[in-house]
């Protein structure tokens, strides 16, 4: 598979020893701990990266002995797993690699990104499958052509980016004829939870190991608010995941006011960029606001 260079944006670059290079402006992107790197930093998204190197086996089905992850993965994409046997797939912001295992255990060619040093909880994870290639890169430069893959999927990721929509069209032209995109994002709806909203631009700067700490609050509170009445109300004062295994529900609390960036939009919105993009054969899926679509052959 041919890649780009993100500095000069077009050239090709080649693998030469531990490194691609560029052989126009000379980029050279290493290849490091098993991971190329076409980034020179985490960005925006250290709170990821920190987050998914502390908790990198919690949402891992092979490590956790349940089907968690998959049931997540077959909800929010759409998918069949039998549909993904020797395609080439693109995991845009693959965290820890929780989806990436199940679509490797497909038989697919498995190409994961992630612009956070979580990539590396995924390197570690899941190394030793031949069918895994592992990128930290930038979802909105990464170093892919135009046509590239069979399947592309996002979840839960587009929405910390500086601009969803943009990101969106980034992989959109990815897709080879006739593949399909898949992608998982923040509603509107959470906008209810008014507490999270305001609290989040201050908690998004606190040191991450603190914060995590404070996060612990989401395991008493579960009970709070579950309560009639009184259990809505701190849920929109105060909210914290309902996931009702503890360390999955402190995990997600963190997930919630930790990032820079957490844009909301709605299912119409969404259908938009998909028609925009020329995607056809779009499909709404079950849980808001998740849409697969297909790039014309």
């Amino acid at each position: 598979m041919h890649l780009r260079c993100v500095k000069c944006s077009g050239s090709s670059v080649a693998l030469n020893g531990g490194a691609w290079v560029c052989p126009n402006c000379a980029a050279r992107f290493e290849i490091v701990r098993g991971v190329a790197r076409f980034v020179d930093s985490q960005a925006y998204t250290g709170s990821f990266g920190f987050q998914w190197n502390r908790f990198a086996k919690s949402q891992l089905d092979s490590a956790n002995g349940t089907t968690r992850s998959r049931d997540t993965f077959l909800e929010k994409t759409g998918f069949a797993l039998e549909d993904l046997r020797g395609k080439r797939i693109l995991d845009a912001g693959c965290g820890m690699g929780r989806f990436a295992e199940i679509v490797a255990a497909a038989s697919a060619e498995v190409h994961a990104v992630d612009l956070s040093v979580a990539v590396d909880a995924a390197h570690e994870n899941l190394d030793g499958r031949g069918n895994i290639t592992f990128y930290q890169a930038d979802i909105l430069n990464l170093p892919f052509a135009e046509g590239t893959f069979d399947y592309i999927y996002s979840i839960g990721v587009l929405h910390h980016t500086p601009n969803t929509r943009r990101a969106f069209e980034r992989l959109a032209p990815l897709l080879r004829p006739g593949g399909r995109i898949a992608i998982w994002v923040y509603s509107t709806k959470l906008r209810l939870m008014i507490g999270s909203e305001i609290l989040r631009p201050l908690t998004s700067r606190l040191p991450k190991p603190l914060l995590l700490e404070l996060c612990r609050i989401a395991k008493p509170l579960y009970h709070v608010h579950r309560l009639p009445v009184i259990g809505l109300a701190t849920r929109a004062l105060l909210p914290t995941s309902l996931n009702p295994e503890p360390e999955w529900r402190w995990l997600d609390t963190f997930d919630w006011y930790s990032p820079k960036y957490q844009f909301k939009h709605t299912n119409d919105e969404v259908a938009g960029w998909f028609r925009d993009a020329g995607l056809i054969d779009s499909v709404s899926l079950s849980l808001p606001v998740s849409m697969s679509g297909r790039r014309p052959n």
